[in-house]
């Protein structure tokens, strides 16, 4: 099962690594052809500062946004930055200038909130909101984009989850259930309870079998739109308390191209040379 020692690590990797600094990050992450002429690539910028509160609390701020600058449709761009409220300038300065706008109004926030309750603070804390993106593949022009997003605000732990979205990148949309597979959701539900324990989230059994539906908080577990895929299966991603206890972690399911054989889209299939 899961411990506090996994929930610290993954603290450890999305906590902010500098103090009253912001920078952008030029490198290119990843490079691939477009179906035009000009090269599709990826850049990023990032945002990390940080305020000390009082003698017992710090807060740390800290986001990631990747760049596109080869895409161009304003309906897609939306579609990837749907976790930003009110972008219109998708540059590397306006996403660079949205991120700092995003933190000072955390900051100020979390100073507004501290004059009621910070006096309660009884020992030192660090507080932190991270927040990323991370493109995980790029195949047959399937943009696969991962968010991820933690913080911790007091309590007994860290809080974080994910989200998962493909983008159709030769007809400029976000990819959804339906252009996959048409198999009706009750079948595709029990496929999922079928396959829990298919993948190790961390929670094993006391012979070390992994045993995620032993941590269950649902009779179903929905087909959600939080999914991907690659050359095998079609990978469900689900945060922690979506389906499960908080010892459980995040737990992904897969579902097999076998599994979902004769209700597959055509073109999908094809594209994705599935057989």
């Amino acid at each position: 099962m899961k411990n506090t020692i996994a929930v610290l690590a993954l603290s450890s990797l999305l906590a902010v690594s500098a103090c009253k600094k912001t920078e952008n990050n030029n490198t290119v992450t990843g490079v691939t052809e477009n179906p035009s002429t000009e090269r599709f690539t990826v850049d990023s910028v990032k945002i990390n500062d940080s305020i000390k509160l009082n003698d017992s609390l710090t807060v740390k701020y800290s986001s990631k946004m990747l760049v596109f600058p080869t895409l161009k449709d304003k309906k897609l761009l939306d579609s990837i930055y749907f976790t930003g409220k009110g972008i219109s300038d998708f540059s590397k300065n306006g996403l660079q200038n949205y991120l700092q706008k995003s933190k000072n109004e955390y900051f100020n926030q979390i100073r507004k909130d501290s004059r009621e309750w910070g006096s309660d603070l009884t020992f030192a804390q660090e507080w932190y909101s991270d927040t990323g993106m991370n493109v995980k593949s790029n195949t047959n022009d399937y943009l696969h984009i991962e968010y991820v997003w933690g913080s911790y605000e007091g309590g007994a732990h860290d809080n974080y989850g994910f989200s998962e979205r493909v983008f159709d990148l030769k007809n400029n949309k976000k990819v959804e259930l339906k252009d996959i597979t048409s198999m009706p959701v009750t079948n595709l539900e029990a496929l999922l309870m079928k396959n829990i324990n298919k993948i190790n989230s961390g929670t094993t059994d006391n012979k070390g079998q992994v045993n995620n539906s032993e941590m269950l908080l649902v009779d179903k577990i929905p087909a959600t739109e939080n999914f991907y895929f690659d050359e095998k299966n079609l990978y469900f991603h689900y945060s922690p308390y979506e389906i499960a206890a908080f010892a459980a972690g995040d737990i992904t399911i897969p579902v097999s191209w076998a599994d979902l054989k004769g209700t597959l889209n055509s073109e999908f299939a094809k594209r994705m040379k599935i057989n």
